[in-house]
């Protein structure tokens, strides 16, 4: 394949991904995904939006001095503050992009922006520049681009391009588009717009009539050269494109398709995992490439199919995607050093303090299950990775219930370093656990979402809850995994707990400002 037919994979996970409701994540979330995207390859991480907030700031700068293989991108308004800012969290990046943008239909130019399009032409012009001279990397993005007028955004384009943009972003930013249309708009730009070929192309589709992917792959067709996606596809409303379904039919459909990418698609699975232990946002069960169902047969035509030839319904193999077959060879008796070594063959490096804190509840776990696979030590690691460096964290849990009367919960809690002890009934055990969390921590959220799931099969497997909390309109996720199933919930509750404190904290510090 020549050059132009590599595609690059500009990953936005941790900035439009975490505009999902729920799913904020703390900096160390953010750098323990970033580390996963570099290893899968990633060629650009979107790491957030500088201005925002200090945080997002931090975020950026931290991510940006920590990888060195991929590009590093901040979002910025076509506003000079915005870049500026953009500007400065990227200085220790050994490469960093950064992306502007404005709104170029006539319904956001006139309702959202109140601006004339000779205005917006004239923003374009100044922001793109005045970004240009502070980095070689610009990426100008034309915000809700499928509802424009073609002849307007080939101005808007071709003054991006004047003032130095590198890349050209033309988004279905509320999914709108089909196919057709989308391919259509790159093609027009490319047929209308004299210096196009200065530019790199790229697609960002959300998912708003289940059109994310297919518009994505049609925005090649039309000469686009980058693709804006995240992992699962998360993302405001519907999500975004999602990036293992991106890469996998560029990898397994190359005849209709000839495009490649730089990705390690072994790594997806693990990416897909970590975000949704991070986000709490768990994977449906059919969903394509990652979920449970994905490389599953129950049919008896098809295991009979599977077992004689496995391309007779398996139009790509599980461990092109990081799905390995579980083995049965860890269990109570397994000492640190297998441990050790189940925990790099799955991929992760601990700290002495997070190994042995795992390597404790993998043989808590031995004691009460008979056969551990490697989903549940995954499960363990996530769980505790997430929970460690948290203002809350459980400590202990007795449960005491019947068919007859309420429901007790004995629970020991670290708040702020400090145990903390409540005996506290409620109507049933889950509904008991989250109340002694309540109490202790003086506060009464509204519960949005519970919900529970076995990590692996069996009557001992370990359950895996996620829990929605909403307060005051902010909105977080929560997970926990363990092998009883109230402790997983409470694990679940407290981590929703932390993530909605600290959005207190960033509204009163922002209140003070």
């Amino acid at each position: 394949m020549s050059q132009k037919d590599m595609v690059k994979i500009f990953d936005t996970t941790l900035r439009d991904g975490e505009q999902s409701p729920g799913a904020s994540m703390t900096i160390e979330e953010k750098l323990r995904i970033a580390d996963v995207l570099e290893a899968m390859r990633v060629d650009v991480i979107e790491a957030g939006f500088a201005i925002a907030s200090d945080g997002d700031f931090e975020c950026v700068r931290k991510i940006a001095d920590r990888i060195k293989d991929s590009t590093i991108c901040s979002l910025a308004r076509a506003a000079l503050g915005d870049i500026d800012r953009a500007g400065e969290a990227l200085k220790g990046a050994n490469s960093g992009r950064i992306h502007t943008f404005i709104a170029t239909s006539p319904l956001h130019m006139k309702y959202k922006l109140n601006m004339s399009p000779e205005e917006v032409l004239e923003a374009i012009h100044a922001s793109v520049s005045h970004a240009r001279n502070l980095i070689d990397d610009v990426e100008w993005s034309a915000e809700d681009a499928t509802r424009t007028d073609l002849d307007f955004l080939h101005r808007c384009v071709d003054t991006a391009i004047k003032a130095g943009a590198t890349t050209i972003n033309l988004p279905d930013t509320v999914g709108y588009s089909t196919p057709d249309e989308y391919r259509h708009m790159f093609e027009s730009v490319f047929q209308n717009v004299a210096n196009a070929d200065k530019a790199i192309f790229s697609t960002h589709c959300h998912n708003d009539l289940g059109l994310a992917v297919a518009n994505s792959l049609a925005g090649l067709d039309g000469g686009a050269r980058q693709i804006e996606c995240t992992i699962n596809g998360i993302g405001e409303r519907a999500g975004n494109a999602a990036m293992e379904e991106i890469v996998m039919a560029l990898r397994t459909r190359g005849d209709a398709l000839p495009y490649e990418t730089n990705i390690q698609s072994q790594e997806i699975m693990r990416a897909s995992r970590l975000v949704s232990t991070v986000t709490g946002f768990t994977v449906q069960n059919n969903k394509a490439i990652v979920g449970a169902n994905a490389f599953a047969h129950e049919s008896g035509i098809h295991q009979d199919g599977v077992l004689k030839h496995a391309e007779t319904y398996e139009i790509m193999t599980p461990e092109s995607v990081g799905v390995t077959e579980s083995k049965l060879t860890m269990g109570k008796h397994s000492g640190r050093h297998a441990f050790a070594d189940k925990l790099e063959d799955l991929g992760y490096e601990l700290g002495d303090n997070a190994f042995q804190e795992c390597f404790k509840r993998f043989k808590a776990l031995g004691d009460r299950k008979k056969n551990i696979y490697d989903e549940d030590i995954v499960a363990i690691v996530d769980d505790q990775v997430s929970t460690s460096s948290n203002r809350f964290q459980l400590v202990k849990l007795n449960t005491y219930t019947g068919s007859e009367g309420k429901s007790v919960s004995d629970m020991i809690m670290m708040i702020d370093g400090q145990e903390v002890n409540e005996v506290v009934h409620g109507n049933g055990p889950v509904d008991a656990a989250f109340n002694a969390i309540k109490k202790m921590l003086d506060f009464n959220p509204s519960l949005q979402l519970f919900q529970v799931h076995a990590v692996t099969q069996g009557t001992d497997a370990q359950a895996e809850c996620t829990v929605r909390l909403e307060e005051e309109g902010r909105t977080v996720n929560g997970q926990g995994a363990h092998e009883d199933t109230i402790t997983a919930a409470a694990r679940a509750y407290i981590m929703a707990a932390n993530k909605l404190f600290i959005k207190r904290e960033k509204k009163a510090l922002n209140a003070a400002e």
